[in-house]
């Protein structure tokens, strides 16, 4: 596909503009998702169990790059996790000294609540857009994502974003793991 031609600097500044605001108000739709969900995770507790949920079986290491946290601090964090019983460390078969990390199926019914909540949130409000907006809207975001796609290396898209893109319809989620889970997972 080719490139558009560049266009002057302050050409987008309008549409930036009418995007960080949309952006401002997915962050309080995405934060409501946490609203009544038992236990209360924190951000950095979410994006571990995100990233678990991505890569079954990744191991404290790799989680600690994910995380972009010094191994320690990871190791405490999944403490704090299994403690609440979302998270259950294990030996991995092929080598005892290494760790498996797998969401147990409290973690997972605490995900599945939490993407339910900001599901109906997201709804609500597309439920008030006329039906050529809302088709519209899935084609500047489709359009926005490619864009910013061109920006990241090999993998094509933001680091960890492809493991949280909606799925068309319910079905299993990706597996691998992701390069880094974003902040605001």
């Amino acid at each position: 596909m080719a490139r558009p031609p560049p266009r002057r600097s302050g050409a987008h500044e309008e549409p930036a503009a009418a995007l960080a605001s949309a952006a401002e108000f997915l962050a309080v739709l995405h934060a409501r998702g946490q609203d009544g969900v038992k236990p209360a995770v924190s951000p950095s507790q979410l994006r571990a169990l995100l990233a678990v949920e991505g890569a079954e079986g990744i191991n404290l290491r790799t989680l600690s790059e994910v995380l972009g946290s010094r191994p320690p601090s990871v190791t405490r964090l999944c403490d704090r996790l299994e403690a609440m019983g979302l998270l259950v460390r294990t030996p991995r078969p092929s080598s005892r000294r290494e760790v498996e990390l797998r969401l147990t199926p409290r973690g997972r019914a605490l995900l599945d609540e939490r993407r339910a909540i900001r599901m109906r949130e997201l709804s609500a409000v597309l439920g008030r857009m006329a039906p050529e907006a809302v088709e519209s809207l899935i084609s500047g975001l489709a359009a926005f994502r490619e864009a910013a796609a061109q920006s990241y290396p090999a993998g094509g898209s933001p680091a960890g974003t492809e493991t949280f893109a909606a799925p068309a319809s319910p079905g299993p989620r990706a597996t691998s793991a992701p390069a880094r889970v974003p902040d605001s997972a």
